[in-house]
């Protein structure tokens, strides 16, 4: 079964730290370019974060710049989010997806994102 699984979300309090994980199983991970978005309730998505396959280039919003790492464990067929510094406004459902092509293509045409998970919900709150 193809699929991606994420883990990892949860409740925090502002300027607290989470670390998602997204596990692929029945592919190779690392074949495809990687990207985390968010959407949180009455919003539309938005692509926080994206690791190209072609290069190993990364990509992040305007929101998570300096706050967000994205990175791999390729034994582990898994990439991971780091999210520092949270904030309220973080509070979303965050899901992971997989396609071929490169992170500027992808986030404009996630219509390419060949695989998506089921979302982790992150609560930014005291």
């Amino acid at each position: 079964q193809l699929q991606l699984v994420e883990s990892g979300g949860g409740l925090v309090q502002p300027g607290g730290s989470l670390r998602l994980s997204c596990a692929a199983s029945g592919f190779t991970l690392p074949y495809y370019s990687r990207a985390w978005f968010r959407q949180a309730p009455g919003k539309e998505r938005e692509g926080v974060s994206c690791i190209s396959t072609t290069d190993g280039s990364t990509y992040y919003s305007d929101s998570g710049k300096g706050r967000f790492t994205i990175s791999n464990d390729n034994a582990k067929n898994t990439v991971y989010l780091q999210m520092n510094n949270l904030k309220p406004e973080d509070t979303a459902s965050y899901y992971c997806a997989a396609g071929d092509g490169s992170c500027g293509f992808l986030m404009q045409h996630t219509e390419y994102l060949k695989f998506w998970g089921q979302g982790t919900p992150v609560t930014v709150s005291s």
